[in-house]
């Protein structure tokens, strides 16, 4: 036997030592360990979502309005937190979102494993707010050498906040004290709903923001932001954007100004101008126009709808809010659906994030019709599992609760089936000989190929009061989706194979 992994396998049993139970390692044998017996948990049933599908990209939290950014190789995604209106009013209530004051916060690496990193207490930060609803995120490097965020975000209808931070997870902080635009601004022009932000920052460093919504004729608004990027430097813009009702957005794209925006509830056939602006879009779309100067009204040109209501699309209506990122060499539509509340036994309006790849031409800023689909994207990148992957880095799960401790976020059984999780395509070479996990709390991990009830490739059952590493055998892996199956009673926070 190669005396390396000899030592190794040593020293991976000594670490887990402090825990009883763990499966022991037979170190005088060359070949893979024989196949594991199973404990026979029982995992939940209800699966939110199939694992085989894409979206919502995060099935156990209720998530809408979606923003995201780019940072260090990840992108971040953020949204507002629907699923505190859900815990607070429970299945039978409304998603009237009164009483959301938090933003969800998510990344990804590979458009398929998602990391929940918690919620954004905005009502803490900010305890002026009414609530906290449709992020929008931007960020530079300064001259601290830090690279600043600026989120940007919806006061409830009154306006749109803003609060910063030096990293995408926070710590956040509230750097006005009050709103950046609010009903009391001067200048609104009649816009009564100064909220929904946009935000974008162009190529010579200028911030830009849009914003409105509510009542009949062009209700969005741009402004230029200041140099500190949390303050105002022109006069509030009207934007010709005809049947505007709400979800602004704005990107910047080969010097061009992209501003999109949803439609009212009306049909406008009769009134559409065909022959100048195509074929009208469907009720409460997703539409966009394109200029090189903002700050001039009649630059603005109108382009098409590029996202029909999901409810058009063989989903449930509601609200529509998207958001246009590029990642890597692809772009991605990020939007809402209502595509799990029924599994949650509720028809209250309670959304989750999605997204599907979208077709930009940069050169004519043409912005492809997206269709939506529970299928959602392809993995960009395989799942390395030979670094440590967070506990709650998932693609699927069910049954799983989220805590705070002093080791970060960690998941857990919520109810006395076992909970589990499923993260896609780990690629682990030509086989993985050892598995670990980093657990407190008596019970089980059971390690199962493509499903919770697939193939078992590894049991690991421990007794640790502290938080431990534990190791045991598991057979041959290529490239798979894996699960992990979890006893009730077991803190979960992080795995990795080993070779």
């Amino acid at each position: 036997m190669n005396k390396m992994f000899a030592f190794v396998l040593a020293v991976l049993c000594a670490a887990s030592s402090a825990c009883s139970g763990g499966t022991s390692f037979d170190i005088g044998k060359d070949a893979v360990a024989s196949q594991p017996t199973s404990t026979k948990l029982t995992p939940v049933k209800t699966r939110p979502k199939d694992i085989s599908e894409g979206n919502p990209i995060i099935s156990n939290v209720f998530c809408a309005d979606p923003t995201s950014i780019e940072y260090d190789g990840r992108l971040y995604i953020y949204g507002t937190c629907d699923q505190q209106q859900f815990d607070e009013v429970g299945k039978d209530g409304k998603n009237t979102y009164e009483h959301i004051k938090s933003l969800v916060m998510l990344s990804t690496d590979d458009m398929a494993n998602y990391t929940y990193h918690g919620r954004i207490n905005v009502g803490e930060i900010a305890p002026w707010i009414v609530a906290s609803w449709a992020p929008s995120i931007i960020s530079r490097k300064e001259a601290d050498g830090l690279t600043h965020f600026y989120m940007y975000f919806s006061n409830s209808g009154w306006g749109t906040g803003v609060i910063t931070a030096t990293s995408p997870t926070g710590p956040w902080s509230d750097p006005l004290g009050t709103s950046l635009v609010d009903g009391h601004t001067k200048g609104l022009q009649g816009c009564r709903v100064p909220f929904d932000p946009g935000a974008c920052i162009d190529d010579e460093g200028t911030g830009w923001l849009t914003f409105g919504g509510g009542g009949k004729g062009p209700n969005g608004r741009i402004i230029r932001l200041g140099d500190d990027l949390l303050s105002i430097d022109s006069e509030i813009t009207k934007l010709p954007c005809q049947y505007h009702f709400e979800a602004n957005e704005l990107n910047f794209i080969n010097g061009t100004y992209v501003y999109t925006y949803n439609t009212d509830w009306e049909s406008h056939v009769k009134n559409w101008d065909v022959a100048k602006k195509g074929t009208p879009p469907p009720t409460c779309s997703m539409v966009y126009m394109t200029t090189k100067t903002p700050l001039d009204y009649d630059s603005w040109e109108y382009k098409d709808y590029y996202f029909k209501n999901p409810g058009e699309q063989g989903m449930e209506y509601g609200n529509n809010h998207t958001h246009l990122q590029k990642f890597g060499d692809r772009y991605y539509l990020f939007y809402h659906a209502m595509l799990n509340q029924k599994a949650f036994g509720t028809g209250g309006g309670f959304r989750n994030l999605c997204v599907n790849e979208a077709q930009v031409d940069e050169q004519t800023l043409t912005i492809e019709k997206v269709n939506a689909s529970k299928k959602g994207v392809e993995q960009i990148k395989p799942l390395d599992p030979y670094s440590p992957v967070e506990a709650e880095t998932m693609a699927a799960c069910a049954g799983v609760a989220y805590s705070q401790s002093e080791s970060g976020m960690t998941l857990s059984a919520e109810g006395k089936d076992a909970a589990w999780t499923c993260v896609r395509g780990a690629d682990f070479g030509k086989g993985s000989r050892l598995i670990g996990v980093r657990v407190k709390g008596k019970g089980s991990i059971e390690v199962h190929k493509s499903a919770p009830d697939g193939e078992t490739a590894a049991v690991l059952s421990f007794d640790c009061n502290d938080w431990q590493t534990v190791y045991t055998e598991m057979s041959l892996l290529s490239t798979n989706d894996i699960c992990f199956v979890i006893s009730d009673g077991v803190e979960f926070d992080s795995w990795q194979a080993k070779k």
